[in-house]
């Protein structure tokens, strides 16, 4: 699944465009079509089609995990799911076996929302937060201090693995960066948040945000789903790397069950209390 630093990457790609692809801030839609009426979560699809038309793409922004395109009157939000990704193409272009979503814009471009396993999602609304109120801070934003990542930690007593990927905790997370961050900071995910001491509050928020930045840097991981063009997954330490030796110490990665998700960690370096 996309997760912050490769929504990032796509984002950055959007408004500045590449080689293949041409950016398209300041584009104007100019019509929608859509292929899988589920994609659409909101408004009814007639609605949809009137309202887009003539509007101009202003900014181009992240929260979380979602993607958000700021128009004249409007937002645009998609959030990818497992299997979502974002192309522009040139105008006339056939749609392809998993294009959920053409949206046709002026410049002789469009943009289309393809989406192999059918999860992603599109908002079109007039107030962002009716679908991000209840995101957690960013976890990059320098307003979130390590004496309040401390307080929420202690707030609950909850094992660290699941809290994380909580989008209510701290926006933007996923299993890859989770697993990372943990590993970095020498905490085991089953640890229970409120027994986080304030030193290790501070090691995680510093790993978290160590972690994200380089997932950026290198335009994220590219690794079971449609992403394209990210470097991150050769320099995991031990996301999907079960059996291979820590970079740290040498230990064989472990892997266990964690809320339902596969969770790798070093058994050395991230004891459990």
């Amino acid at each position: 699944m996309p997760e912050l630093p490769e929504v990032e990457t796509i984002a950055r790609i959007l408004r500045q465009g590449t080689p293949d692809q041409p950016a398209i801030l300041g584009h104007l839609i100019q019509s929608a079509e859509l292929f899988w009426d589920r994609t659409l979560a909101e408004p009814a699809l007639s609605e949809f089609k009137a309202r887009l038309p003539n509007q101009a793409i202003t900014a181009i922004r992240r929260r979380g995990k979602f993607l958000l395109l700021h128009l004249t009157r409007d937002w645009l939000l998609f959030h990818l799911r497992m299997s979502g990704d974002l192309l522009v193409k040139s105008a006339g272009s056939p749609p392809e076996k998993h294009d959920r979503l053409i949206l046709g814009l002026d410049g002789s471009i469009q943009l289309v929302f393809n989406d192999t396993r059918k999860f992603g999602r599109v908002w079109l609304v007039d107030d962002p937060q009716h679908v991000l109120g209840t995101l957690g801070p960013e976890p990059l934003d320098e307003s979130l201090t390590a004496e309040s990542l401390f307080q929420r930690l202690h707030a609950t007593s909850r094992q660290l693995k699941p809290l994380l990927l909580d989008q209510t905790f701290l926006a933007g997370l996923g299993n890859i960066y989770v697993d990372e961050a943990l590993n970095l900071a020498k905490l085991h995910p089953l640890n229970h948040a409120n027994r986080l001491t304030p030193e290790q509050a501070s090691q995680l928020l510093n790993a978290i945000r160590l972690v994200l930045r380089d997932g950026i840097a290198r335009n994220g991981a590219s690794i079971d789903w449609v992403y394209r063009g990210g470097e991150f997954q050769n320099y995991f330490r031990v996301y999907q790397r079960t059996g291979e030796p820590c970079p740290a110490c040498g230990t064989p990665i472990e892997r266990i069950t964690v809320g339902q998700r596969g969770t790798h960690f070093c058994p050395y370096c991230q004891p459990l209390p």
